[in-house]
């Protein structure tokens, strides 16, 4: 299999791009996730649902993310009062990814009763969408929040760009699995354009934008994940413009921040009593990292009080 073939250069897998159309007032991103998405949302017996839901916030964080032009991070949170609390994605611009959701294993089952596949709104209920910029402890972190409406993260996404940039914007994210010779493996896949504001004439920039989004809308899921299609291909296909061109595509991986010194460091900062009734009867802590399930054991003297 070469789908996951890793071309440093330029890789065609586990990527997010920006693209640009030859004479269009119009930018775009793209990104595909391959063994990255798999290792993310592998780690965890998540249901299907689930596993999508966080599948699309990791493909927007990557997507917006892979766009900033500073060292930091990007989180994309939603939580609301349905079976699903809460669910966040957190990308830096090393092109590092990680997440995780929490849930109510009962409740997603029985939403999950005679829907294809529910989506965002049935499964996070009321609540709200939060993109979050954080770039570092010199700079205050910038956030923006919307409601969640629909069943995809895309068009929250997409009410967040009106109302915080007022840039015109559209998203598509899918979520699925593929089989593999080694069996089956999760993917992911997002775009997004957006109107560039230009000098042009305004109707005939609203005209071109019209085009674009009527060409946009006809991007199906299984494009957006089949990792026989290049992203080239899938841009040609999508525009019919031999001047789309990728641009600054940029590897992701799987990486979670967590350490034994940052879980230490976070066990420091309970009581003394807190930290004895966290014991177990072999005289060790452990502590599973939400985001790679990762398990740590810690003796209770390695922990320093802060």
């Amino acid at each position: 299999m070469t789908d996951h073939a890793h071309i440093h250069s330029a890789p065609s897998d586990d990527l997010a791009a920006a693209f640009q159309i030859e004479g269009w007032p119009v930018r775009g991103r793209l990104v595909r996730l391959g063994e990255t998405i798999d290792a993310i949302l592998s780690a965890h017996a998540y249901p299907e649902p689930v596993a999508a839901l966080l599948g699309e916030a990791c493909a927007l964080a990557a997507l917006v993310g892979s766009s900033l032009k500073f060292d930091g991070r990007l989180i994309v949170q939603a939580q609301g009062d349905g079976p699903v609390r809460y669910v966040v994605a957190d990308y830096d611009t090393e092109g590092h990814l990680r997440g995780y959701c929490r849930f109510d294993p009962d409740e997603v089952e029985a939403a999950s009763q005679g829907f294809t596949r529910p989506g965002a709104k049935t499964l996070l209920g009321q609540g709200v969408f939060v993109m979050t910029l954080d770039r570092g402890p010199d700079f205050e972190r910038t956030q923006g929040i919307t409601p969640i409406e629909g069943e995809s993260l895309s068009l929250a996404a997409e009410h967040y760009f009106q109302q915080s940039e007022q840039v015109p914007t559209k998203v598509r994210l899918a979520v699925g699995s593929v089989t593999t010779d080694a069996g089956t493996a999760w993917r992911a896949g997002g775009a997004l354009i957006q109107l560039i504001a230009g000098d042009d004439a305004r109707g005939s920039t609203e005209e071109v934008w019209d085009r674009t989004r009527a060409l946009f809308q006809t991007l199906a899921d299984d494009e957006l994940l089949d990792p026989t299609i290049t992203p080239e291909t899938l841009l040609f296909r999508l525009f019919h413009e031999d001047g789309v061109r990728l641009e600054d595509a940029r590897a992701l991986l799987a990486q979670c921040r967590c350490s034994k010194d940052r879980i230490g460091a976070v066990l420091g900062s309970f009581s003394p009593e807190e930290r004895a009734g966290m014991v177990e009867d072999d005289g060790k802590i452990r502590v599973t990292c939400e985001y790679c399930a990762t398990v740590y054991e810690l003796e209770p003297e390695e922990i320093a009080a802060e």
